[in-house]
């Protein structure tokens, strides 16, 4: 397992109306999920405060990309809750490409049993375990990181 750094890992799924939230065990075994978070003015306090429980090494925030791989309105939005989510935290945010984190989430429900009804609370969570999940595995496969760094200084504007 060359190149795999230690640390647990943050999975964040960033939606209109609620935020995923998964973590990884320090070695990378599992993802599992943590909590979903409303999307609100206190949304980025909180995942602070779950950061500042696990003191992870890294965030992996999901970037919600079309199927041709373009930028969609919450592809940008996705993108200032990173930042923003980097500024308060002072952790390093990787953008990962999740065009298919939330459709494996509502499949893995629904093949569990749970109608889409029954599973709005929990997909947002399940999302964000599949995106840290596939970050993980392609770290450890490649030996490198997976996703985009976010730059860790910003122009002020």
């Amino acid at each position: 397992m060359s190149g795999f750094r230690r640390g647990v890992r943050l999975g964040i799924d960033v939606g209109r109306a609620r935020v995923g939230v998964a973590r990884s065990d320090p070695d990378g075994m599992l993802a599992v999920p943590v909590e979903t978070v409303p999307r609100s003015e206190e949304s980025l306090a909180r995942i602070a405060q779950i950061a500042a429980d696990y003191e992870p090494i890294e965030f992996v925030v999901g970037l919600p990309v079309n199927m041709q791989g373009a930028d969609t309105p919450s592809t940008s939005d996705a993108r200032e809750f990173a930042g923003a989510l980097q500024r308060l935290t002072s952790v390093p945010v990787r953008l990962m490409d999740e065009r298919l984190s939330t459709v494996s989430a509502h499949a893995a429900l629904r093949s569990s049993g749970r109608t889409q009804r029954n599973s709005r609370s929990i997909v947002d969570q399940v999302a964000a375990v599949v995106l840290l999940q596939h970050a993980i595995d392609t770290e450890k496969s490649t030996g490198s990181p997976a996703g985009t760094a976010l730059p860790t200084t910003e122009e002020p504007s």
